[in-house]
């Protein structure tokens, strides 16, 4: 088991965010958060980067116990987030921003530079962009930059929270496209996404947060077909 979750709870000041969750990410796995807004989504991927400490309950990564973790040296295990809203560096190019994702690690120029192209193979408009500004790109190459700078720390778990928010749909296509092609290439993902139509065609595995609680699991599959699910998020 990748990353494990065991009866988390998280408070902002006196008000209890997550209450007890549990979960699991296996080597290789695409899972996905989904609930409405308030559910608590961000705040548990914000609580596995280290962000938002834990009141109770622990974070295992590959067995290790990780709940008192500083953020960055949760990125050397190889844990790295692409955050909500995108979290780009608008005052720097494109460039500067993929080389970011190098910092904690303190890549050779070599390495660098082959883990750049590998980028830029995914992204080829960040290729186009390279000496832009990363405040004057448009929403969906703002994406792109965020998940490429996180892939440019080598992680073993990306943690992706809407990739899709205020993308146009064509865009939204081509960025499950990539989550794929990443998880192809070994590298698990833990995905909390609003589209959740979109989020469950591409996990492997799901699960619905309700105020703070995991109120369903299973397959990507079987949550489409879920009744209650259909209802609640998928509009059937």
């Amino acid at each position: 088991m990748l990353l494990e979750v065991q009866d988390l709870h998280v408070f902002y000041g006196k008000i209890e965010a997550i209450k007890g969750i549990s979960f699991n990410v296996n080597e290789g796995e695409i899972v996905s958060l989904i609930g409405a807004n308030g559910a608590g989504k961000t705040t548990t991927m914000r609580t596995i980067s280290g962000v938002r400490p834990v009141a109770q309950g622990r974070i295992l990564f590959e067995g290790q116990d990780i709940t008192n973790m500083a953020p960055h040296d949760r990125v050397k295990l190889g844990i790295c987030q692409a955050p909500e809203g995108r979290g780009i560096f608008p005052g720097m190019t494109v460039r500067e921003n993929l080389d970011m994702g190098t910092y904690i690690r303190g890549y050779k120029s070599a390495t660098k530079a082959a883990d750049m192209e590998h980028v830029i193979s995914l992204f080829p408009r960040l290729g186009e962009r390279i000496s832009q500004m990363g405040g004057t790109l448009s929403g969906g190459e703002q994406q792109m930059l965020a998940i490429g700078r996180a892939l440019m720390s080598r992680p073993r778990l990306m943690l992706l929270d809407e990739p899709s928010m205020g993308l146009a749909p064509m865009l939204i296509a081509q960025i499950f496209s990539i989550v794929k092609k990443i998880n192809s290439e070994g590298i698990s993902v833990l995905m909390v996404e609003q589209n959740a139509t979109q989020a469950l065609k591409t996990a492997h595995r799901g699960y619905v947060l309700e105020t703070g609680y995991v109120m369903k699991s299973g397959t990507g599959a079987d949550l489409l077909v879920d009744p209650a699910v259909r209802a609640a998020y998928l509009g059937g």
